[in-house]
């Protein structure tokens, strides 16, 4: 009986040694990875930025991504407002140390959307946007906006990028989401996503977004046809939810504040 007792106390020694030594070594690589996980992920993000902004070619490597990026000038933005904000406003030491999707989860950083209003389905709204703009020789030449909404399955999460006249759609992509492959999943591909370029956002005043994606495709002599992108085929619901994500970013509850300042010079 002794020795029966002896035996299960050693294995349960053994076995917590491991669980400790175990421990150790995942918190340790853990640590240790961060970095590099953190390098990956802002290498992903800005390869989506240029991808939407029609800046990356088919074979650059990390560094020459990087280098792309560094000719954007990255700013805080108040969606309320459309004026730039400083990034300690959101507790932050720098733009890029901003996230503003965890933001949408915090009540003191974010505002509830009233469902009568809540096109994109978003539920709660960042008070403070993150966007990129660049310029060549003092003139502003495009300006990349994070944009996000629910589609069938799930949230899909994307870049949206204008031509210097804020208005003429560069492209559009989205890298995250979880809609049916071959149907709503059809957003990744690259001739769907081309029918954007060239696509107008605004019409007349510039204050109503006139975004409209047709069922069947769209007419060559379609009335209005510079806002209007085929559907995609089979996947209504994710369709309409890209329709009614990006006319709720570039609504007045989005991007359209920020988009007259930049045009009236305020910002």
């Amino acid at each position: 009986m002794a020795k029966a007792k002896e035996t299960v106390s050693r294995t349960l020694i053994v076995a917590l040694v491991l669980s400790i030594v175990f421990s150790v070594v995942v918190s340790t690589a853990a640590v240790m990875l961060r970095p590099a996980q953190v390098k990956n992920q802002h290498l992903d993000m800005t390869t989506n930025i240029l991808s939407a902004a029609g800046m990356l070619d088919q074979g650059d490597t990390a560094e020459q991504i990087l280098q792309k990026f560094e000719s954007f000038d990255v700013r805080l933005v108040d969606l309320d407002t459309g004026k730039f904000v400083k990034p300690s406003a959101v507790g932050v030491a720098e733009p890029m140390k901003y996230d503003m999707y965890k933001a949408a989860s915090d009540p003191q950083l974010s505002t509830d959307i009233p469902s009568s209003e809540d096109k994109a389905g978003i539920k709660r709204r960042p008070n403070v946007a993150r966007v990129y703009t660049l310029s060549e020789n003092g003139e502003l030449v495009r300006v990349v906006l994070p944009i996000h909404g629910y589609g069938l399955w799930s949230t899909l999460y994307g870049f949206i990028s204008l031509e210097g006249d804020l208005n003429t759609i560069e492209g559009l992509g989205f890298y995250s989401h979880a809609e049916t492959p071959g149907l709503g999943g059809e957003v990744d591909n690259p001739r769907w996503k081309s029918q954007w370029v060239g696509k107008k956002v605004y019409d007349g005043d510039r204050t109503e977004p006139q975004i409209k994606l047709v069922k069947g495709g769209v007419n060559v002599d379609a009335k209005k046809r510079q806002h209007k992108v085929d559907a995609l085929s089979g996947a209504t619901l994710t369709s309409r939810g890209v329709e009614q994500l990006v006319n709720y970013w570039m609504g007045d509850r989005g991007y359209a504040p920020f988009l007259q300042k930049l045009r009236e010079g305020e910002v």
